[in-house]
C-alpha cells in the first residue's frame, strides 16, 4: 500500500459517546507514589494482624498465672487468637486484678485495633477500583497543555529524556502504546500511560488530544505515522505536531497530514555516519548539543531590553538563529542582522549555567 493512498483516508472521527471513566481502569493509567497489589496489601496487613497477636500471646503468657487456669505459651497464643477475633470461648479467662487491668487497658485496644487491620484490609482492596476511577476522573477533568508521546520506542524514550530534562514533569507527558511492556517502562518513570493504538480517535480521546499542547508522533512504520497525524490534527487542530519518518520521500506526505515539523530519523543518522568517518569530533560536538543533560545545549530564550537593535552576532551569546513571528532566520540570513523587539534567539547554552536571560 502506497503512503500516497493514505492521504486520502480520514481518521476515524466517529462521534463516540463520552466513555465512562470505569472502562479505563485497565487503559489509563496514573503513576502514585505507593503502589500495592491487592495482594501484598492483603499479605502486609496479615503480617501486622499476626505480629499483634503475638505480642498479646506474650503479654499474657509473662503474666500466665493471672488467669483461670497456668498458660503455656500456646495456651496464650490461644488465648491472643481467640480474644482478638472476639470468638471468645471462655475457657480461658482473666482471674487476678493485673490480668483484668491490662485486659482492659491493653487487650481491649489491640482487640479494635486487630479488627481495624482486618476490616480496612477488606475495604482497600474492594475500594481499589473506585479510588482507581476517581484518580482518572480527576485527571480528565483537569489534565491541559500536556504533551503525548505516541510511540514508546526508541525515538519515544528519546524524545521524553529531553523533554524530562529540558524542564517538563513527567505527570505532564501522556504516553500512547499499544505494548503493555513498554507502557510498564513508562510508567515506572512516573508517566501516565493509555494503552491502545494511537491511531484510534477513542485512544487519542481518552489521552485529552484535544486539550494537548504538543503531541509527538513516533512509531515504528511511516505509513502508521501518517494516519496518526492525520487523526491527531482533525482532533486537535491548534497542537503542535512533530512527526517522524524513516524515509525523507515521506517528509511532504507528513506536512501535508497536518505536522507541523518532521524529523527523518534515517537521513540524519546517514549524514552523521558520514561526517563521523571525516571529523569525528563534529559529530561528538552535535551529540553534546543534542543532549540536554550534560554539557552545552541549543536552548532559546527571549531577547532583553538592551538587546534590541543589536546585530545578534555580537551578543554575549553565542546566537544560532532569531525566531520572529514564529520563523526562523539563521545567523547570516538578512532577517537576522538586527534583533527587533519580540524577537527571541536560539543560542548555545553551558548546561548547569544559570543566567538573568533564561
Amino acid at each position: 500500500m502506497k503512503l500516497r493512498s493514505l492521504l486520502s483516508l480520514r481518521a476515524d472521527a466517529t462521534n463516540l459517546t463520552e466513555i465512562p471513566v470505569h472502562s479505563l481502569l485497565d487503559v489509563v493509567n496514573i503513576p502514585t507514589a505507593e503502589r500495592a497489589t491487592p495482594w501484598s496489601l492483603i499479605a502486609r496487613r496479615f503480617g501486622y494482624a499476626l505480629l499483634l497477636m503475638v505480642a498479646i500471646a506474650f503479654v499474657a503468657y509473662l503474666d500466665r498465672d493471672g488467669y483461670s487456669e497456668p498458660l503455656t505459651f500456646i495456651d496464650a497464643l490461644y488465648y491472643s487468637a481467640v480474644t482478638l477475633s472476639t470468638t471468645g470461648y471462655g475457657d480461658i479467662t482473666p482471674v487476678t486484678q493485673t490480668a483484668r487491668l491490662i485486659n482492659i487497658f491493653l487487650i481491649t485496644p489491640a482487640r479494635v485495633a486487630f479488627l481495624m487491620l482486618l476490616v480496612g484490609t477488606t475495604l482497600s482492596v474492594l475500594t481499589e477500583d473506585s479510588r482507581k476511577t476517581l484518580q482518572i476522573q480527576q485527571w480528565r477533568n483537569s489534565v491541559r497543555n500536556h504533551t503525548i508521546v505516541i510511540g514508546y520506542g526508541t525515538k519515544g524514550r528519546s524524545a521524553i529524556d529531553a523533554l524530562i530534562a529540558g524542564g517538563a514533569s513527567p505527570s505532564s507527558i501522556v504516553v500512547i502504546d499499544p505494548d503493555p511492556a513498554a507502557l510498564s517502562v513508562a510508567e515506572q518513570r512516573g508517566l501516565i500511560t493509555v494503552h491502545g493504538n494511537g491511531t484510534k480517535s477513542g485512544v487519542l480521546r481518552v489521552a485529552a488530544v484535544s486539550r494537548a499542547r504538543s503531541v509527538i508522533v513516533a512509531p515504528s512504520s511511516d505509513d502508521t505515522a501518517v494516519l496518526i497525524t492525520l487523526s491527531v490534527r482533525e482532533m486537535a487542530p491548534s497542537a503542535m505536531i512533530v512527526a517522524s519518518v524513516r524515509e525523507s520521500e515521506n517528509q511532504h506526505l507528513l506536512m501535508q497530514s497536518g505536522a507541523d515539523s518532521v524529523i527523518v530519523s534515517s537521513e540524519t543518522a546517514g549524514r552523521l555516519l558520514g561526517i563521523a568517518t571525516v571529523t569525528p569530533p563534529v559529530v561528538e560536538m552535535m551529540e553534546d548539543l543534542l543532549s540536554p543533560d550534560e554539557g552545552f545545549a541549543v536552548a532559546e530564550r527571549q531577547i532583553a531590553d538592551d538587546e534590541v537593535g543589536a546585530n545578534p552576532r555580537h551578543l554575549a551569546d553565542i546566537v544560532l538563529g532569531v525566531v520572529r513571528s514564529g520563523e526562523l532566520y539563521r545567523i547570516d540570513s538578512p532577517e537576522a542582522e538586527t534583533v527587533e523587539p519580540g524577537d527571541r534567539l536560539l543560542y548555545v547554552r553551558m548546561n548547569g549555567a544559570i543566567t538573568n536571560r533564561d
